[in-house]
C-alpha cells in the first residue's frame, strides 16, 4: 500500500501549533491594500485558527 500524500496546497497555508490546534492566515490581505483602513489591515495581519467546523477536513489534507 502506498503512502497517501500530503496536498501540497494545504501544507503552504497551514501549520500546527504545540497544542495541535490548526493556525492559519485571513484573507484578503495580499493586494489592494490601499482603500483598505489600517485598522483591517492589522487585524488580516495577524494570525488565526481554523475552526473546528472545518478542522477535520484540513487535518485529512494534512493527514495528521
Amino acid at each position: 500500500m502506498p503512502k497517501i500524500k500530503t496536498k501540497s496546497a494545504a501544507k503552504k497555508r497551514f501549520t500546527l501549533t504545540g497544542t495541535g490546534k490548526i493556525k492559519r492566515k485571513h484573507a484578503y490581505h495580499s493586494h489592494i491594500l490601499t482603500k483598505k483602513s489600517t485598522k483591517r489591515k492589522r487585524i488580516l495581519a495577524g494570525v488565526g485558527l481554523v475552526s473546528t467546523a472545518d478542522e477535520g477536513r484540513v487535518r485529512a489534507m494534512l493527514n495528521i
